[in-house]
């Protein structure tokens, strides 16, 4: 794979992590896109192969000096790299002394973010438009009447700050609904 000259020249030809090897691949730090060199890490082919080992921790103790780097990519990758071995002394006591700006460490950590997943009563996940069926009858507060088990649901909509709420219309009146008392049709 070829590396952009910028990309190399910007750390005097050697990876940007480990400071050892020569740089082969240009690395772009997730979510992040190629279009800039901002965005990107100049790798040793070692480094690289390393990245999703999990058993690679001595490696990694390069972190200690790449975390101090100038460059927003390298302080984010380095920082995402860390958080898999935070278990550990020598991580948890970096991670511990290091201060990075809060946008760096957002840019680390977003790829570690999981979305929320919305999941009937039975472990399907739900997306908004789907149709639902209640599993059990729900007293409907604010409203006077039951909606009966087996009641389907038309066009439901995703909660989106809680996964474990859905809205939907019964009787021409929207609801929230738990995800645990419904499934998904």
């Amino acid at each position: 794979m070829s590396i952009s000259p910028e990309l190399k020249q910007r750390n005097q030809d050697l990876c940007e992590l480990c400071n050892v090897e020569k740089p082969t691949h240009d690395y772009t730090v997730s979510p992040k896109n190629d279009d800039t060199i901002d965005h990107q890490v100049a790798l040793c082919d070692t480094c690289l192969a390393a990245i999703d080992d999990k058993a690679a921790s001595f490696h990694w103790r390069c972190l200690e000096g790449s975390i101090w780097s100038q460059e927003p990519s390298v302080q984010a990758l380095s920082y995402r790299l860390l958080q898999n071995f935070k278990e550990e002394d020598w991580a948890n006591n970096l991670l511990g002394t290091v201060d990075l700006d809060e946008t760096v460490v957002q840019w680390a950590m977003s790829a570690l973010e999981v979305a929320d997943v919305h999941k009937d009563a039975f472990g399907n996940i739900l997306e908004n438009g789907d149709n639902v069926v209640l599993t059990q009858a729900l007293n409907v507060k604010g409203t006077n009447f039951t909606a009966s088990k087996g009641t389907v649901v038309k066009k439901i909509k995703l909660v989106s700050d809680n996964a474990e709420q859905i809205e939907g219309k019964i009787n021409d009146q929207t609801i929230v609904i738990l995800c645990k008392f419904v499934k998904k049709n």
